[in-house]
C-alpha cells in the first residue's frame, strides 16, 4: 500500500499508479505525469467528495477559476490559496491517510 507521500512520489517512476490507489490519489498521481485528460477522467469517475475536490484542483491548474470555484463548493471545501504544489502535496497526504 502507498502509505505515505515519499512512497507516492517514488510510484510516479511507473507507468502505471499502484492498483490500490483510490480513484482521486490515481487523478492526483496522473496530474503529477502530466496526464490532465486522465487525471481529469478519475476525478470525474469519483462522485464523493474528494473526487469533487480534485476536480477542483484540476480546473483551478487549467486555469478555470470559474469551474474550480464550483468544485469546491461541491467538495465542501474553501478555495485554495498557496501554490498549486502545496495544495497537491496538502490533497496527496490527506487522501493517503
Amino acid at each position: 500500500m502507498t502509505a505515505d507521500l515519499a512512497t507516492f512520489r517514488a510510484s510516479l517512476e511507473g507507468a502505471l499508479p499502484p492498483p490500490e490507489l483510490s480513484l482521486p490519489l490515481q487523478a492526483l498521481w496522473w496530474d503529477a505525469k502530466d496526464d490532465w485528460d486522465q487525471a481529469h477522467a478519475c476525478a470525474q469517475a469519483d462522485e464523493g467528495p474528494e473526487g469533487a475536490r480534485v476536480h477542483a484542483y484540476l480546473h483551478r491548474k487549467e486555469p478555470d477559476l470559474a469551474n474550480a470555484r464550483y468544485w469546491y463548493a461541491r467538495a465542501g471545501a474553501a478555495p485554495a490559496t498557496g501554490s498549486l504544489e502545496e495544495e497537491w502535496t496538502a490533497l496527496v497526504t490527506a487522501f493517503l491517510r
